[in-house]
């Protein structure tokens, strides 16, 4: 089953990629690694989680716009290498979590997107983390993510 048929099975679509929100590119490839700018949880062209996880949102809701940020970052490599076959595993994914005050449960918001990685990739979808809770993010997203993949 390829990547992409595994990600259809959580009910998720690679069509075009998001836009970058200012100057910037949203993916760039340099030797066999690829880095994502910072993807938020649109879907559609809608901002579709916003305002602060642990106020506005749920830790759950939390989890879900994180699994949608790294749907988001796959998407972006995908149109950098063609192929989400091609990556060989996910080495690292930062997570910025908009959090309310006294929210500190930034790594199980982080969890969304890191659980899903390792059920589409297995054990290379095994990666280093960092979970950062922040006051405000882009367009009132609650959730952001960049990622580094290996790829073949």
């Amino acid at each position: 089953m390829s990547v992409e048929e595994k990600i259809r099975e959580f009910g998720y679509e690679l069509k075009e990629p998001p836009k970058p929100l200012a100057s910037y590119i949203p993916v760039i490839k340099t030797g066999n690694l690829v880095f994502t700018a910072g993807q938020i949880p649109m879907s559609g062209g809608k901002l579709l989680f916003s305002g602060k996880v642990g106020k506005d949102l749920s830790l759950e809701e939390g989890r879900k716009a994180a699994e949608l940020c790294a749907v988001n970052c796959l998407n972006v490599i995908k149109s950098e290498i063609g192929s989400l076959d091609n990556i060989e595993r996910i080495i690292k994914v930062t997570v910025f979590v908009n959090s309310a005050d006294g929210f500190t449960d930034q790594p199980k918001v982080a969890n969304g997107a890191s659980d899903f990685l390792v059920k589409i990739f297995g054990e290379n979808g095994k990666h280093v983390r960092s979970a950062v809770g922040v006051n405000e993010l882009p367009v009132d997203s609650a959730v952001e993510i960049e990622m580094i993949a290996e790829v073949k």
